[in-house]
């Protein structure tokens, strides 16, 4: 099991290449899909793929769709961000989550590891999201 937090390498090259769309309201569907503490993602996975999904009772292969933040300027650093993602009424097992973009052929954003399993049972399970800042944003160019 290896599930190792960052941004994938294709997504920082896709970036430049301008292939995503992070506006508000008019852009892209970014999604999370949970995973149990068999999958492997880091930085080289590409795109999201069900092996090792999480999986259970209110929680859909394929995950949830994000909330776009639109991208912004914190002092130099350009920063973008999603809502928090959640499952209401769930009973989930995750030690990670991948974030895709499914309006691009499920192109990998990101990978964020828990650092260890966390559950619900009959109850909400939230992946909070961090501030949208510099130093916080999920994803951030300095």
């Amino acid at each position: 099991m290896s599930i190792t937090a960052g941004l994938c390498t294709s997504f920082k090259v896709e970036l430049l290449a301008a292939i995503h769309d992070f506006t508000n309201s008019t852009g892209d569907v970014f999604k999370m899909a949970l995973f149990t503490d068999a999958a492997t993602l880091d930085s080289s996975t590409t795109v999201y793929s069900p092996a090792n999904e999480a999986s259970g009772t209110g929680y859909t292969a394929g995950g949830d769709t994000l909330t776009n933040v639109t991208p912004a300027a914190d002092g130099t650093t350009a920063i973008a961000s999603f809502g928090d993602a959640s499952w209401p009424n769930s009973t989930i097992t995750a030690r990670g989550a991948l974030i895709y973009n499914s309006s691009k052929s499920n192109k990998a954003v990101a990978v964020i590891s828990f650092d260890q399993n966390y559950s619900s049972s009959s109850s909400t399970f939230v992946v909070t999201m961090p501030a949208v800042a510099a130093a916080t944003a999920i994803i951030r160019i300095n």
